[in-house]
């Protein structure tokens, strides 16, 4: 598999990293830990070099997973993990107070089987704790070796540039894909003017975007979609539309939806490295034939002419979690 870096950070992973939070946490059916591990050793020995997990993962379990499934091959790859909640634990609100981050990164370091983490993520932007704080204590942990690159997710570009400031930012994480395209407005640009380097989670649009999923799909109690309003029934039937557009491109190219949404992805910037994640062996493989597919400029500016004609229903989060959102 082709590689990309991370901004100007000198941080270079696979073109398609792998999502490791769906393995055993938020998206109802897990697998168990031992198979869990095989299919990212297995993801290891087709190209992917860059593993995505956090400590709210589980929490605590998603990291143990991936240190044991990582330690055979552990100076071949890049890890990323997250701090920035209450024990670990979403529900009970944000926390990256400097001594809590410290907390957290000693924690994973253990967890991960590790003597330093490749990109340390700032969950979600904590509003309490003045994001040059944030910056600073990872600066500190870098400065020890402990941590190797700073990373924010879901921050909005008034933090980007604060954080920016006290400690380079190699890379942003956040929901980006043809099913939440907010990121073109002001991240992207931002992004770019600061070399900063670019991580989309959910790619696949929570797995809309395979062309699985539709109106009659039914989610396990503690799928995170069942809660999710773009995901109700009648939205689902809603969006289909831009399903029904972009397997019309896979089927020109011999492709698979999964593939073109990766594709488009990919040619959105050459600093972008979607983190698609998956149980089984088989649509692991599938997703990695997206790095791949090449979609022409033609190709993308029917994809752009079609998808401007759709109108997306539902947000992307409950209301409960819109307090965790940065702008």
């Amino acid at each position: 598999m082709q590689k990309r870096i991370l901004g100007n950070s000198g941080l270079e992973v696979s073109t398609l990293g792998f999502g490791c939070m769906g393995l055993n946490f938020g998206y109802g059916s897990s697998i168990s830990k031992e198979e869990a591990i095989k299919l990212l050793r297995y993801a290891f020995d087709l190209g992917v070099t860059f593993f995505d997990t956090a400590e709210a993962y589980g929490p605590f379990t998603n990291e143990e997973i991936v240190g044991e499934a990582l330690q055979p091959i552990r100076d071949q790859v890049v890890i990323a993990t997250k701090f920035g909640f209450q024990d670990g634990l979403a529900a009970k609100g944000l926390d990256s107070r400097p001594e809590r981050i410290r907390q957290v990164a000693e924690a994973s370091l253990k967890r991960l089987r590790t003597d330093r983490i490749d990109l340390f993520y700032q969950h979600r932007v904590d509003p309490s704790v003045p994001m040059e704080e944030v910056a600073g204590a990872v600066k500190n942990l870098i400065a020890e070796g402990k941590v190797k690159h700073f990373g924010l997710s879901e921050a909005g570009v008034q933090s980007i540039r604060k954080a920016h400031a006290v400690q380079p930012v190699t890379a942003l994480q956040s929901e980006y894909s043809l099913f939440w395209r907010e990121p073109e407005k002001e991240i992207l640009p931002t992004l770019e003017a600061l070399s900063i380097g670019f991580v989309p989670f959910s790619p696949l649009g929570k797995g809309f975007l395979t062309g699985k999923i539709d109106e009659n799909t039914s989610f396990a109690e503690n799928d995170f979609r069942k809660i999710v309003p773009r995901f109700t029934a009648e939205n689902r039937q809603a969006n289909h539309a831009l399903v029904t557009l972009i397997s019309g491109i896979a089927q020109e190219k011999n492709a698979t939806p999964a593939q073109v949404a990766l594709a488009w992805l990919l040619a959105q910037k050459p600093w972008i490295v979607p983190i698609p994640g998956t149980t089984k062996a088989s649509r692991l493989e599938e997703n990695l034939g997206g790095a791949s597919l090449e979609l022409t400029p033609a190709d993308l500016e029917s994809i752009e002419r079609a998808a401007a004609k759709i109108t997306l229903h539902g947000d992307r989060y409950p209301a409960a979690m819109q307090r965790y959102i940065d702008n």
